[in-house]
């Protein structure tokens, strides 16, 4: 509640009449305030409501309370101000808690005012008053409403102030329930929801952030929660598949680096912020990812052999003994070749695209390694294992060579030669 201080027309206006002269205007009072009220409900809309409701009630009392308390300020009386502007400043919190703009409020005491004047020229005729008290009683009645505006202003500002800084806890709330472990029921997400204003997708996507030191937080649209403030920054997608929300990312990250994490059910934040951070990681030495967002799913392989790092250090050393026998700077050569030809299905001419080299040096390559690891290339179950080993000694650097790099371009016959 205010306490009765406005920034506007916070001095009230003087005494116009004398006490005896505003008692022919006291029968009048209730009746003035049913066509004021009426006169709302026919011109603002936000105010419509049907005859005898609560609302209505509420309104007739407000109004009927507001012309008693001008009469008194026509006549000089006591006039409690700190109640009167209390009474608006609610007024102006319910329109803020409603929802509603404070333009419905202000229209309908413009209405009240119009309604005033015109009841006041047809007092001036009836009780004989000069023009110069009617434009007396005019402006103390304009500098009255402003003062009552003002306390409406008030009330709603700091409604809506009170309103936002709840709203925006119970978002944050809600921000980490959804990555809770274990997770929370859909109940429990959707109680939480309704009055943080948050609509329940159908799937959401954690994206896991860094951005650069010293820019500040963007400014996201409200179906986006995040927590830019902890040691590992998120933003909660939701539906994240659906039209442009790849676009939408990319605009509102700019050149933070960026991963998201697999769509997961709403109760499931956890699991996509998890592999989010992981993929994340991956692309700290990637130059490349500054400014976009890495997607999960799209760098599987990278992101699952990241995770068993120390035992597939040891299954390529196993499995990929052979290429010892090769030079050391020309195995992790041969790894690439066999990588790439068997992602493309073992052909040599989409490898050599690929390598960006002749497709006879690939089938030249292909024929040595097949020398070397034997017929197990050709077992459907030795080449699953064989292309995981492959990505992670590419991938990871785990293939140890200390020789130089050959001088010139590679062929065929300069490979032969070589070897």
């Amino acid at each position: 509640m205010t306490d009765g201080t406005f920034p506007v027309a916070t001095v009230p206006p003087q005494q116009v009449l004398a006490p005896c002269e505003t008692e022919p205007l006291r029968p009048y009072i209730e009746a003035a305030a049913e066509e004021m009220v009426l006169e709302i409900q026919r011109l603002v809309p936000e105010f419509a409501s049907p005859p005898g409701s609560r609302f209505d009630q509420a309104m007739c009392r407000a109004v009927t309370r507001t012309s008693a308390q001008f009469v008194e300020v026509l006549a000089g009386g006591q006039v409690d101000w700190r109640s009167l502007t209390g009474l608006y400043a609610e007024v102006g919190a319910y329109e803020a808690r409603q929802g509603r703009s404070l333009n419905g409020l202000q229209s309908a005491i413009r209405v009240v005012g119009q309604v005033a004047c015109r009841r006041f020229i047809d007092e001036t005729r009836r009780l004989d008053w000069s023009l110069e008290t009617l434009g007396q009683i005019t402006e103390a009645l304009f500098m009255f409403l402003e003062r009552v505006a003002g306390a409406a202003s008030q009330g709603y500002a700091e409604a809506t102030q009170r309103l936002a800084t709840e709203r925006e806890r119970l978002r944050w709330r809600l921000r980490d329930l959804l990555i809770a472990q274990p997770p929370a029921s859909a109940e429990a997400i959707a109680e939480l929801a309704r009055p943080a204003g948050w609509e329940i997708p159908r799937t959401l996507a954690l994206v896991a952030v860094r951005p650069p030191a010293g820019r500040p937080v963007p400014v996201l649209p409200p179906s986006i929660l995040a927590d830019w403030h902890c040691a590992d920054p998120y933003l909660v997608i939701p539906d994240p598949d659906g039209p442009r929300q790849e676009a939408l990312l990319a605009s509102l990250l700019g050149d933070c680096r960026a991963a998201i994490g697999p769509t997961v059910p709403p109760n499931a934040g956890a699991l996509s912020l998890r592999w989010a951070r992981r993929t994340l990681a991956l692309s700290d030495d990637d130059q490349a990812a500054v400014g976009r967002v890495t997607r999960c799913l799209d760098n599987l392989p990278a992101v699952v052999t990241s995770m068993s790092r120390e035992l597939l250090a040891l299954a390529v050393a196993e499995r990929l003994r052979p290429l010892e026998e090769l030079p050391r700077h020309r195995r992790v050569l041969f790894a690439r070749t066999l990588l790439e030809y068997m992602k493309c299905h073992d052909n040599a001419v989409d490898a050599a695209e690929r390598l960006m080299v002749h497709d006879q040096t690939v089938r030249y390559r292909i024929r040595r390694l097949r020398r070397l690891l034997g017929d197990g290339m050709n077992d459907p179950g030795y080449r699953t294992e064989l292309l995981l080993v492959l990505h992670a000694a590419v991938e990871f650097d785990l293939i140890q060579q200390d020789g130089p790099p050959p001088s010139h371009p590679e062929s065929p016959a300069l490979e032969r030669g070589r070897t």
